[in-house]
């Protein structure tokens, strides 16, 4: 059996913002780039890890947030990797038109306020574009899974699906107080902002479906494959 290794990177403390690198036997994976400025910060769990830049085979961007597209232009340029998105993003990846943001709460509206969803970042044109529901073998990467769009946090939100039952989600689920959180590490709950819950709920409930049993995320987590499937029936039981 093929194994792969997920390393968390922090990009800020207390898990409020993640990108995660997927070790493989022939090559390894990144998965979200953090805010402008975080490829220092990549760069130190690469040596922890004894890897370099050059090892990155594969860049993926699971949506077009600051927090987790911020630095996928500047990757690009130190690792020669391709960037993998969703073309319902795609705009937004460019920088040619602003995103728009849903608020889930109190929080999301407060953190709004900070403008920092509103920072700018490099612009970039993705190697690799999905469209629909198109999916990518990740075996030519060296990491044993596939890349599968789940809309419902954006519209071109992506997913990590791996053989050894991880998903990594992005930002379909969060945990923990406010952002990642300090305590209630293993509760799940929405992200600050959310384009469509009842879509994200019926993705989350396709993969629990489906036999994935962790869930790695963007702020938070990991999360075990029942408390997700709670949280998806809550989203799905919302009113439009």
């Amino acid at each position: 059996m093929v194994i792969a290794r997920i390393i968390r990177i922090p990009i800020l403390p207390f898990n409020m913002v993640n990108a995660h690198l997927i070790v493989g036997a022939d090559g390894c994976v990144l998965v979200d780039t953090g805010l402008p400025g975080s490829e220092c910060k990549i760069e130190e769990v690469l040596a922890k890890a004894k890897l370099g830049f050059k090892d990155i085979k594969l860049i993926v961007v699971t949506h077009a947030h600051v927090d987790h597209a911020g630095s996928a232009a500047r990757l690009r340029e130190l690792s020669g990797a391709p960037i993998v998105a969703h073309e319902d993003d795609a705009k937004h990846l460019r920088r040619e038109t602003p995103m728009t943001f849903c608020t889930t709460g109190w929080f999301g509206r407060l953190f709004l306020k900070t403008r920092l969803m509103f920072q700018p970042y490099s612009g970039f044109k993705p190697d690799i574009l999905l469209s629909k529901d198109e999916v990518l073998d990740l075996a030519p990467y060296g990491v044993p899974g596939r890349v599968s769009h789940t809309p419902g946090h954006t519209a071109g939100s992506i997913s990590v699906e791996l053989s050894t039952r991880d998903a990594l989600v992005g930002d379909l689920i969060a945990s923990g107080i406010l952002l990642g959180g300090i305590a209630r590490k293993d509760q799940a709950k929405r992200p600050p902002f959310e384009d469509d819950p009842q879509t994200v709920g019926h993705e989350l409930k396709r993969l629990v479906d489906a036999g994935f049993e962790r869930f790695y995320m963007g702020h938070g987590g990991p999360l075990e494959a029942p408390e997700v499937e709670r949280h998806a029936q809550v989203l799905m039981s919302m009113s439009k």
